[in-house]
């Protein structure tokens, strides 16, 4: 047994001195392989790249799956970026829109500091009647009256017509089922002792051209000088719309078509097609049945006075 046992272990000696020269022989550099390595490496040259290429072809094709799942991601992710970014880009327009449209109005307010103005949100606006009426979120509770005038911060758009608890219906200028006339002067100037002044000129502001989106005023004395780009102010002399709120711009004068009055062209100082705030205007005073002016208090209390003279026949039934 305890030859066998040393045959053994003298084959693995002499095994493991052959495998330490022979990879001794073969790390050497050398000018030429031996016939063994040479078909070995033929051999497996061969067997490698038959196998090779196919899994290169395999590795490749998941790596494009892979590259194209990542593009479509980055893709989605983008698209998600750009929706947002338009998203923002729209509300940021709107707020600028909207503090613009507030700065506006609180420069009206400053300048009509005489009357009492009432902020008021559109709410609706029916699209078969846009150029008639608007509707407001202020009514009654919030001490929003039938007839009290509407404008935003460019100038007069109409008066409210009708009023519930807590929303009104407002009749813009440019409605064609209007019926109310509002009693207008047009600020014209003349030199008096080389001294310039404004001279106002009456008319009645009493229908809106669709076909040209201008208001008409009529009854305008004949021998007036009246040219294009003067302002139109309300008058107050109607009893219902307060004084000196901005209506337009005269365009052009023709005469009637009698000869003995004039009539008026007039672009609109507001914009009708964007109404989003406006305000409701309460006059300083009524006109009481009898013809007088009624003062009104603050809280909306009403003091007698005296007569003064001035009637509802005096205004001719303007606004």
């Amino acid at each position: 047994m305890s030859f066998f046992g040393n045959k053994r272990l003298i084959i693995v000696l002499v095994g493991l001195v052959l495998l330490i020269s022979v990879v001794g022989f073969t790390s050497r550099e050398r000018v030429k392989l031996t016939w063994p390595e040479m078909f070995f490496k033929d051999t497996f040259s061969v067997v490698q790249g038959f196998f090779y290429r196919p899994a290169q072809a395999v590795s490749g094709f998941f790596q494009e799956v892979d590259d194209a799942y990542n593009v479509y991601e980055e893709n989605k992710a983008l698209k998600a970026g750009l929706d947002q970014y338009a998203r923002m880009s729209a509300e940021l327009l709107d707020l600028q829109a909207e503090n613009t449209r507030l700065r506006e109005a609180l420069q009206a307010k400053e300048s009509l500091k005489s009357y009492q103005l009432r902020f008021a949100e559109v709410v609706a606006r029916n699209p078969d009647t846009w150029n008639n009426v608007i509707t407001i979120d202020k009514g009654l509770k919030q001490g929003i009256r039938k007839d009290m005038a509407v404008i935003t911060s460019k100038g007069l758009i109409g008066r409210v017509q009708s009023v519930a608890n807590f929303s009104s219906s407002v009749e813009l200028l440019t409605s064609y089922e209007r019926r109310d006339h509002i009693s207008a002067v047009v600020q014209t100037t003349q030199v008096v002792n080389g001294q310039t002044t404004v001279h106002p000129v009456s008319g009645v502001v009493e229908e809106y051209d669709p076909q040209e989106r201008l208001l008409i005023m009529r009854k305008i004395p004949w021998g007036q000088k009246i040219e294009a780009k003067q302002q139109v102010i309300t008058s107050g002399l109607g009893g219902v719309v307060p004084r000196n709120l901005p209506i337009g711009y005269i365009v052009r004068v023709e005469p009637d078509d009698y000869g003995l009055t004039q009539t008026a062209y007039i672009q609109p100082s507001a914009d009708f097609s964007q109404l989003n705030e406006v305000m409701i205007v309460e006059r300083n005073f009524s006109i009481s049945p009898t013809g007088e002016l009624i003062p009104q208090q603050n809280a909306g209390q009403i003091t007698n006075v005296p007569n003064q003279g001035t009637s509802t026949s005096q205004v001719g039934g303007g606004q």
